[in-house]
């Protein structure tokens, strides 16, 4: 399964006749060495420096035996054990001296190309530049040539880069037909950029490396998720129209949901983030974060809830694991001595703009316990449908946690923590499948504990790192690793600095919304100054039609959702995962397969009523002119209302799709 090949030059491992490691005495495939970081944070935005003291390249090796090798230089040996387990190659890394740097090049070759590393929302194929791997706030625009970004920048400390990513992992898929997982929750940084290897950074000594070849794509993200593990299937109402994100009290939204169900819009949630209360910021509406049941807003809320369900319209709300200072559960919290610590061994008050908190310390049991707890009594107790389960990023690098673990390692384990805790507290509620939660944050074992995603807090515009398109290959990059579930804030939720919603956006971003885990729309964190479906009947007569149209395709969502469960195969897909030998669909990331059946290519630029899809060898169906296309390339007609979505003739279910076209016809 695994053999090492000498020559005069080096070492070269092959596994499964595929070349993976390549060491030359010149260009070495492993190198140690000692560096020292400065990180400063500021709102979940880190600023990190690295001055490294020594870098040595670990020329020479031994074979120690049939599984293990010794790669050393002067006093500085690391034994890799390589063995296989379930047909996967796993390489268990030790080293005899402290070091605190460590790179690994993967053999590469140049016509490579890789996917994956989290949620990736500026770039789906990775070749070609390098990613730190780091949770954090992916920052507002993430583009250093745009205005957006360079005010975030001057003002916010806020405006990241294409690398800035809340879903941080150290796990890519090759078109070379392997998956790869680093065992690592340090400071990583992965760089694509040499056309022979792949090098792989690290601020720590990884546990081990695992690998795996298939014969194609499906077959590789579903052996991939046999390792991380897969969520439950989504619950069913999440198919049976959208969820209108709304707020402002019992009466208020009641309202939101009567207008919209008067044009015909198929409501199935409302979720409700105020439920606990809210006040107001420089940043716009925040809300009040104690997590309890606000009967000031939201009276008579359990009755509402009751009712709501009756017409199978769910309640969903909000939860992260901070704490507002000085309220109930803070205090509780604290008295308990389940908050994280600082390094004077206090409690860490974190600053979130005008407003202050301590953070639950997930790595305490008995906090942990404690939380799961309250998730299970405050919200599940109340009767909801599911919550956004936000701010997972947040981890204090110099905080004092209960395990003592260094909090700079603990990082990007933490948002997985939160995931779990989530888990916990509905599986131990029976809950699995019925309720749902949604994350931004994550990294390794989110596949298994978040039961679906959300891209983030994208901004309202059109922008291609920050805006709407950027949901696209996030949501790609997110699947191809193991994350089959992932929506996005209908209409974007980030208004700063002149960036104002449009009409226009918010239709588009519904149109595309239907072809992904769930639709849900969100007012944004300045609601009065943005667009808002309530105010145009136009808008919900698109928003009535495509969530008609979300219900019709449900008997075909319900089977790519159990695939998803049940193999992990991500809804929104890449064409080369079913059209593995058309070249031209590699570098593809603003058009996608949603489960193998339908092409869809949203709308992503303003003023635009036409769009130029490709499309893969096939037999395609335009769904909305029942037009008869096959491959090549073809510029469609694509109002509001009507996006360039496809459906593969030979579907099976392609009666399905045929009587949605007699009912939804573009006119």
């Amino acid at each position: 399964m695994f053999q090492f090949s000498e020559s005069k030059e080096g070492l070269e491992v092959y596994f499964e006749n595929h070349l993976i490691l390549n060491h030359r005495f010149d260009e070495p495939c492993f190198y140690v060495g000692k560096g020292d970081e400065t990180i400063s944070a500021y709102r979940g935005n880190y600023a990190i420096e690295d001055y490294i003291s020594f870098r040595m390249p670990l020329r020479d090796y031994e074979l120690v035996d049939e599984e293990s090798v010794v790669f050393h230089n002067h006093d500085y040996r690391l034994t890799c054990k390589f063995s296989i387990q379930d047909e996967r190659l796993v390489v268990y890394f030790d080293i005899n001296k402290p070091t605190n740097r460590f790179w690994l090049r993967l053999y590469a070759n140049r016509m490579e190309k890789v996917y994956g590393c989290g949620i990736q929302a500026s770039y789906f194929n990775l070749r070609g530049k390098n990613f730190p791997l780091w949770t954090s706030e992916p920052g507002v625009g993430r583009d250093k040539s745009s205005l957006t970004t360079f005010y975030a920048d001057l003002y916010d400390k806020a405006g990241g880069d294409y690398y800035n990513t809340y879903y941080p992992e150290t796990t890519f898929i090759s078109t070379r037909k392997y998956w790869v997982h680093v065992d690592s929750s340090a400071y990583a940084d992965f760089n694509f950029k040499h056309p022979k290897f792949h090098e792989l950074h690290f601020w720590d000594i990884p546990k081990k490396i695992v690998l795996e070849y298939q014969k194609d794509y499906l077959r590789l993200i579903e052996r991939l998720t046999d390792y991380t593990g897969r969520p439950p299937k989504l619950p069913d109402f999440v198919h049976d129209g959208m969820i209108l994100g709304v707020q402002g009290g019992t009466k208020q939204v009641l309202e939101y949901l009567a207008k919209a169900e008067e044009v015909g819009v198929k409501v199935n949630g409302l979720w409700i983030q105020d439920w606990a209360g809210y006040r107001f910021t420089s940043f716009g509406k925040r809300l009040y974060w104690n997590w309890v049941w606000n009967s000031d807003v939201y009276p008579n809320l359990r009755e509402t809830i009751e009712t709501m369900k009756t017409k199978n319209v769910h309640f969903l709300t909000y939860i992260c694991p901070f704490l507002l200072q000085n309220e109930t559960l803070f205090n509780e919290a604290k008295a308990l001595n389940y908050l994280v610590l600082n390094q004077e061994g206090t409690t860490y008050i974190e600053d979130f703009g005008e407003f202050f908190c301590g953070l639950v310390d997930l790595t305490n049991p008995e906090a942990f316990n404690w939380y799961k707890n309250v998730i299970r009594k405050n919200l599940i107790g109340l009767g909801v449908g599911g919550w956004m389960a936000d701010f997972g990023e947040y981890l204090p690098v110099d905080a004092v946690l209960h395990n003592g673990i260094d909090a700079k390692l603990m990082h990007n384990r933490w948002p997985v923590l939160w995931a779990q805790c989530n888990y916990e507290a509905v599986k131990e509620s029976g809950k699995l499948g019925e309720v749902v939660y949604f994350m931004r944050a994550g990294g390794h074992g989110s596949q298994r504990y978040a039961t679906s995603l959300w891209a983030g807090d994208q901004s309202v515009n059109w922008e291609t790192h920050d805006g709407i398109p950027s949901v696209i290959p996030a949501s790609l990059s997110a699947g191809i690793i193991g994350n089959p579930f992932i929506h996005s804030d209908i209409g974007g939720y980030t208004s700063l600095h002149g960036n104002i919603r449009s009409k226009e956006l918010f239709g588009r971003w519904v149109e595309m919304s239907v072809f992904s885990a769930y639709m849900r729309t969100h007012e944004g964190n300045r609601p009065s100054e943005n667009f808002q479906f309530y105010h145009a009947k136009d808008t919900m007569t698109v928003m009535a039609r495509m969530s008609a149209l979300r219900v019709a395709l449900k008997p075909y969502i319900q089977e790519i959702v159990s695939q998803a469960s049940e193999k992990g195969y991500p809804l929104q897909r890449p064409l080369f995962m079913h059209y593995l030998n058309d070249d031209s669909v590699y570098d593809l990331q603003y058009e996608y397969l949603f489960g193998p059946d339908i092409y869809v290519k949203p709308v992503v630029k303003p003023n635009v009523s036409e769009q130029t899809v490709y499309l893969p060898d096939d037999e395609w169906i335009h769904l909305f002119t029942n037009e008869s296309y096959s491959q090549g390339t073809f510029t469609v007609k694509a109002p509001i209302g009507y996006p360039p979505v496809f459906y593969r003739k030979s579907s099976k279910f392609a009666k399905l799709f045929e009587d949605i076209t007699k009912n939804f016809a573009l006119k």
